[in-house]
């Protein structure tokens, strides 16, 4: 690990990050999460009385995107030029893929973790009515490309 913490001020107060120095650059971010459910909520789900619980989650999930700074204290608003968020059904739950987009000068890295935080919690929401031990797991940063740190892949089994 290198760096610092880039929240804090020199006297160790919590300070907003001064990007306006910053060279605007094309930045995109995944994030994934997942959602487990058990054999009964996911043969469910087709005629959940409450909608398409899936398309619910991903519009939650857009959403979350661009509510980011409003929900994390010190992330700046960011225009966003993209978001997109995938959900995939398996035997086991369900699998989250957000990725963010923007032209900016801070990365998106928060709104595409946001994204998939929320649309977890929104399957969780859809279906919590038919079983209340759902669980979401594995919410991490797959990816993230530009700006000065340039790109991060997440190894696999990290």
């Amino acid at each position: 690990m290198e760096g610092k913490l880039s929240h804090y001020d020199p006297s160790g107060k919590v300070s907003m990050v001064d990007v306006g120095p910053k060279t605007e650059t094309e930045r995109t971010a995944t994030a994934r999460a997942y959602v487990v459910l058990n054999r009964a909520v996911v043969e469910a789900l087709p005629t959940n009385k409450k909608g398409d619980p899936l398309e619910v989650a991903r519009i939650a999930g857009i959403m979350a995107a661009k509510k980011t700074s409003e929900l994390i204290p010190l992330c700046h608003p960011l225009p966003l030029t993209r978001v997109n968020v995938e959900l995939s059904l398996d035997e086991n739950g369900v699998e989250i893929l957000a990725t963010a987009s923007t032209v900016a000068r801070t990365g998106v890295e928060m709104e595409a973790m946001t994204a998939a935080c929320v649309a977890a919690l929104t399957v969780y929401d859809m279906t919590k009515a038919l079983d209340k031990s759902i669980e979401i797991r594995e919410v991490h940063l797959l990816e993230k490309t530009g700006g000065k740190s340039g790109t991060f892949r997440r190894e696999e089994g990290r």
